[in-house]
């Protein structure tokens, strides 16, 4: 489905500041199972300047943060089941960081939710710059769970 106003809505919802989002758009969502979006990588972010100074590259570690961000944003828009409050990425499993992002590139993200329970969500997470593959992990998200 492409999202329009549902993207937008999605993004909203995001618990993170404008300083920490690595989220510039869905591109598609499947509520509750699946969704892509992207983040361009402007060049002005302040740690590009540390990492590392003269040929800067976009964190490893954020790209698995921008994942993190999309597989909750999936997850959090499914219909039948409540937002849990306080989501939280809280483990990784099978990451491997097997490029970079460097500033003017696009980060293309796919998130897709392969399981729940209760307050724990698995989803299984990939980013690409271009045709390369440069992210794959399985994240674990964790909250709240709402009142029964």
């Amino acid at each position: 489905m492409n999202t329009g106003d549902t993207g937008k809505i999605a993004l909203e919802v995001l618990p993170h500041g404008p300083e920490f989002r690595f989220l510039d758009n869905v591109s598609s969502l499947t509520p509750g199972k699946e969704g892509a979006g992207e983040y361009r990588v402007r060049g002005d972010e302040p740690f590009l300047r540390g990492h590392f100074p003269g040929d800067p590259i976009f964190p490893g570690v954020l790209l698995i943060e921008a994942a993190a961000q999309l597989a909750g944003v999936v997850a959090q828009s499914d219909p039948a089941i409540a937002p849990l409050a306080g989501l939280k990425l809280t483990a990784l499993r099978g990451v491997k960081i097997l490029g970079a992002a460097r500033p003017g590139d696009v980060v293309q993200l796919e998130a897709r939710v392969i399981g729940r329970l209760s307050n724990l969500i698995q989803a299984e997470a990939r980013a690409r710059v271009g045709d390369k593959l440069v992210l794959s992990a399985e994240l674990t998200l964790s909250g709240e769970a709402p009142p029964s």
